[in-house]
């Protein structure tokens, strides 16, 4: 792979984040994982042994009536690609505390920590640039007012193509919550995040899309809630370090009140890679 398809491997690390409102901030529904944040990243390809760190941040409004409510996200993520191989695939930890802000525009906003993840992916390389990983994990169920407050058990499956430059990934996340209704309505859920960019030099740009459903009704008065979004996403490689920026809005939403328009930002840093000489030792 190139540089820039293994370092963008890390999509499968960006993780987490609050994703519904419905009526006031303090009623969740929908996906824990926030639809559209494994966008741009080949997270079906393994990534090269190392530390990495991945910050994903983004803000947008959904325009509800009268008021629109906006959230905003901040992701921070630690990754460790480890030396391990199981049935010939990569073993890669992570973990993610994120940080949420949500209200109602011309109102009040409240802020606080996001439910915590803890994950373990293996990503096995196909040959002829495809790579797939399956991801276990879950998200701890935590009481901030921002927070859902049951622990969810989280299962992601991704196919990338990373070869001359493409990244071509389809990233299924599957939600299952441990409690369907606390202070919150918590139901089952399933995003898919659909990246189609191509590296020209330097530059990265291509179309994006997302969507997410719930699976589940957790109470009889609940509506189930479902949004397709499509945008756009352009980066740029620096070396080491990765820019990716991208937009995406509604073209279709059920029950959610009214349509989400939102701007992303990422960035990728590898903290650590063993020296290539290590590597190739590791692999003889």
């Amino acid at each position: 792979m190139t540089t820039f398809a293994r370092m963008a491997a890390a999509g499968a690390l960006s993780l987490a984040a609050v994703t519904a409102i419905i009526q006031s901030p303090a009623a969740h529904a929908g996906s824990v994982t926030q639809p559209g944040e494994t966008i741009g990243l080949a997270a079906g390809a393994p990534l090269p042994e190392g530390v990495y760190f991945v910050n994903t941040a983004d803000w947008g409004c959904r325009n509800t009536s009268p008021n629109s409510t906006c959230v905003g996200v901040d992701i921070p993520v630690l990754a460790w690609a480890t030396p391990v191989f199981v049935f010939g695939g990569r073993v890669q930890l992570l973990t993610a505390v994120p940080v949420v802000d949500v209200g109602v525009q011309n109102s009040a906003y409240t802020a606080g920590f996001y439910n915590p993840f803890f994950a373990a992916q293996i990503a096995w390389d196909l040959g002829s640039g495809f790579g797939f990983s399956y991801m276990a994990g879950f998200y701890l169920g935590v009481d901030t007012g921002v927070a859902f407050d049951s622990t969810s058990f989280n299962q992601r499956f991704a196919l990338s193509y990373t070869a001359d430059g493409w990244n071509l990934t389809a990233n299924a996340i599957w939600g299952i919550q441990a409690d369907g209704v606390t202070t919150t309505i918590n139901p089952n859920f399933l995003n898919i995040d659909l990246t189609a960019t191509k590296k020209i030099g330097k530059f990265e740009i291509g179309p994006v899309a997302y969507y997410s459903t719930d699976l589940n009704n957790p109470t009889p008065f609940y509506q189930k809630q479902s949004q397709f979004a499509v945008g756009g996403l352009i980066g740029y490689d620096f070396g080491p370090v990765i820019l990716q920026g991208y937009v995406t809005t509604d073209v279709y939403e059920e029950n959610y009140g009214g349509k989400d328009t939102r701007v992303w930002g990422r960035i990728i840093i590898p903290l650590w890679n063993p020296p290539p000489t290590q590597t190739a030792l590791l692999h003889k």
